[in-house]
């Protein structure tokens, strides 16, 4: 069974420097029909103009992931992290007991495009703590998982997490054990999702089905969350 999220029936949120949409609710968008999937709870797609960002904020009891698409974005939290998120970079961070941190476009020129993730961890109360890793383009690549396998971020909850690059054409098939569920995001360009057709900005959720199987349409690069 699969649930499509159309990328124009998403939340938005517009402000003079920031255009963001909500696949589920978040902040001042929401839908209680759209409350998150499994134990994924937002997936915002932010588009923060040069020079602007969001001031220094408190998080607690979530694992939150960050892809840059286009531009950089840099990141200072209260552990002392400090950073700058470039395409093919994967960010994690464990806010747990509570961290502070921001997020700025360092550009005075250009925008910046990116992917923000929050997944409810498998336990409150973690050590806040912070990493992030540079994975280069491949067909289909984890870049998330519990126990860090592969070279993939630490996620404290049972999810695995990858990062799909496809060309026209292109195949990758990732298989569902039982009671196991997914989430598709596609980033850019377009693929095929078990037959459906999904282009920027769409989301799709997975349930009873054995496999995922993307084929790349148009310069497709898409998320897949391997949920329980």
């Amino acid at each position: 069974m699969i649930a499509l999220r159309p990328a124009e029936e998403r939340g938005h949120t517009r402000l003079s420097w920031l255009d963001s949409r909500h696949s589920f609710s978040f902040d001042r968008y929401y839908d209680p029909r759209h409350m998150g999937f499994r134990v994924l709870r937002v997936i915002n797609e932010d588009r923060v103009d040069p020079g602007q960002g969001f001031g220094t904020h408190p998080h607690r009891d979530m694992e939150i992931l960050t892809f840059v698409l286009e531009g950089a974005l840099e990141h200072k939290d209260s552990l002392g992290s400090g950073s700058v998120i470039r395409p093919g970079d994967v960010q994690r961070m464990t806010a747990g007991t509570g961290i502070t941190h921001s997020e700025f476009n360092p550009s005075g020129t250009e925008p910046v495009h990116f992917l923000q993730v929050w997944i409810l961890p498998d336990q409150p109360g973690l050590a806040p703590s912070y990493e992030q890793r540079s994975f280069p383009a491949a067909g289909l690549r984890l870049v998330g998982s519990r126990d860090g396998r592969e070279g993939s971020v630490r996620i404290h909850q049972d999810v695995l997490v990858h990062l799909a690059r496809l060309s026209p054409g292109e195949d990758v098939v990732h298989a569902l054990a039982p009671g196991r569920h997914a989430w598709i995001q596609m980033a850019r360009g377009a693929a095929q999702v078990n037959g459906a057709r999904l282009a920027a900005g769409d989301g799709a959720a997975l349930s009873e089905e054995r496999s995922v199987t993307l084929r790349g349409v148009d310069g497709a690069e898409a998320l897949l969350f391997e949920l329980p």
